[in-house]
């Protein structure tokens, strides 16, 4: 699922918790032709980075709620073109996956495409109006002990389809909590939830920028490719 070339790279900052979901995130995006970065100093984002040239700021599920509001503000004051997005878990794949989600409906989209997800099924759907290369791959979380929590993943489909209706099913192995399914058909990319997080792992969630409860982690602020 790679990002459609363009002139200009499209700019992205993510902000989250763990240095290594961030490192990792920030290098799948680079190699898909983004100009990403991402830094856990919640406190140093404005002074640190230029958010007036940003196409995409995501934020983690680890990020008070206070300092989310105060960044959207102070950032989509400074450019209100950028396009915020709410993490959806900490594994690298997925944060990159909607990354292109929100860029891909800026670009060409595959004549009558569609990818919806049917939860009952555990079933991706896609309607083709010509041929098109899809890829679909699940992701899921393996541990959850912060600061750095694990993920796996599974290519389902790589390949070419001819126009119509597919149906592409998730395997027995796609377990039913903290997984997630991608589809890409050429360059139009969606993300789906198949099991939520466990409450485990929601009840971490700082309720303020002062709330201690997570342990400390090491300092990521990445800047062009030196991270």
């Amino acid at each position: 699922m790679n990002a459609t070339p363009t002139d200009e790279p499209d700019r992205v900052l993510v902000v989250g918790r763990s240095p290594g979901v961030l490192l990792a995130a920030v290098g799948i995006l680079r190699a898909k032709g983004y100009a990403a970065d991402a830094t856990n100093q919640f406190d140093r984002v404005l002074d640190d980075y230029d958010v007036t040239g940003l196409d995409v700021l995501v934020f983690g599920g680890m990020v008070p709620a206070d300092t989310k509001k105060h960044l959207r503000e102070e950032v989509a004051r400074r450019n209100p073109g950028v396009t915020f997005v709410q993490g959806l878990a900490g594994i690298p794949g997925v944060i990159a996956a909607q990354v292109e989600a929100a860029t891909s409906d800026g670009r060409r989209r595959p004549d009558g495409a569609e990818i919806t997800y049917d939860a009952a099924d555990r079933c991706v759907r896609l309607t083709l109006g010509e041929p098109a290369q899809v890829t679909v791959e699940a992701l899921w979380g393996t541990s959850f002990v912060p600061p750095e929590p694990r993920s796996t993943s599974m290519r389902v489909l790589d390949g070419r389809r001819e126009a119509g209706s597919h149906a592409v099913r998730l395997p027995d192995q796609v377990p039913s909590r903290a997984s997630f399914v991608t589809a890409a058909v050429d360059g139009l990319v969606r993300v789906f939830t198949v099991g939520a997080m466990p409450d485990s792992v929601t009840r971490l969630v700082p309720t303020s920028s002062h709330d201690r409860r997570l342990p400390e982690v090491g300092h990521v602020s990445t800047h062009g490719d030196d991270h």
